[in-house]
C-alpha cells in the first residue's frame, strides 16, 4: 500500500524494474570492456584484468626474472593479479554499487527477478 490507500501502479513497478535491469547489464558489459591494473614490486610485475576480473596481460620486467628464485616472481605476479582485481571490485563496486541499491540490494530484489 502506498499513502493514501492507493495501489501500487504494477505496470510502472514493471517498467522501472526492467529500466534497472538494463541499466545493470549496461554496466556490466561498460565493465567487461574496462581494463584496470595493479602491479607489485615497485612495478616489476604489472597485471591487467577488465572490470570483471577476468586477466587480460601480465608485463615481467626482466630485472624481477632470477632463475634461481622463480619463487619470488610468482609472488610478485600473484600480488599485482590481487592488486589489480581488487581495483576491478572497487570499480564494479563504483558502477554497479548504486544500481543494484535500487534494486534492493544484494538478495533483497524485486521477487521474480534474478537479482
Amino acid at each position: 500500500m502506498i499513502p493514501g490507500g492507493g495501489q501500487p501502479n504494477m505496470q510502472q513497478l514493471l517498467q522501472q524494474a526492467q529500466k534497472m535491469q538494463q541499466d545493470l547489464a549496461k554496466a556490466q558489459e561498460e565493465l567487461a570492456q574496462t581494463e584496470v591494473d595493479g602491479q607489485a614490486g615497485g612495478g616489476l610485475v604489472k597485471a591487467t584484468v577488465n572490470g570483471s576480473g577476468e586477466l587480460r596481460g601480465l608485463v615481467i620486467d626482466p630485472k624481477a626474472v632470477d632463475p634461481e628464485d622463480t619463487e619470488t616472481l610468482a609472488d610478485l605476479i600473484l600480488a599485482a593479479v590481487q592488486a589489480a582485481n581488487e581495483n576491478a571490485q572497487a570499480l564494479q563496486q563504483q558502477k554497479l554499487g548504486p544500481l543494484a541499491q535500487g534494486l534492493g540490494g544484494a538478495g533483497g530484489g524485486i521477487p521474480g527477478l534474478p537479482f
